[in-house]
């Protein structure tokens, strides 16, 4: 039987910026999180964002504030303390032609 259940990728927090995450502000609108941030992790099919945390709530693989689910269409959600939130890679600007000659 083929499950029509989305996929989520998770992109686990590392380490290092947990306590970061954890004493930050908590912010409205959506979180724009950098890839170097995260190591790619499993993936779980869930019907929600919800759905994934409760499948994997007490379980080694549990999600963790911070923790980002991905999935398959883009959308990503980060799991804050009150929830999950959209959120979205950083992608930086690219530098400006003049710049570069000037640079050199």
């Amino acid at each position: 039987m083929v499950s029509n259940m989305p996929v989520y990728r998770i992109h686990r927090l590392r380490e290092s910026r947990r306590q970061q995450f954890r004493w930050a502000p908590h912010t409205s609108g959506a979180s724009i999180v950098k890839p170097h941030d995260y190591d790619e992790g499993a993936s779980v099919e869930a019907d929600t964002p919800y759905a994934a945390w409760v499948a994997l709530r007490g379980t080694e693989d549990a999600l963790q504030p911070g923790d980002v689910l991905a999935a398959e269409n883009g959308e990503l959600r980060i799991y804050k303390y009150v929830g999950f939130e959209e959120a979205r890679w950083f992608v930086p600007e690219p530098v400006p032609a003049q710049a570069e000659t000037a640079a050199s």
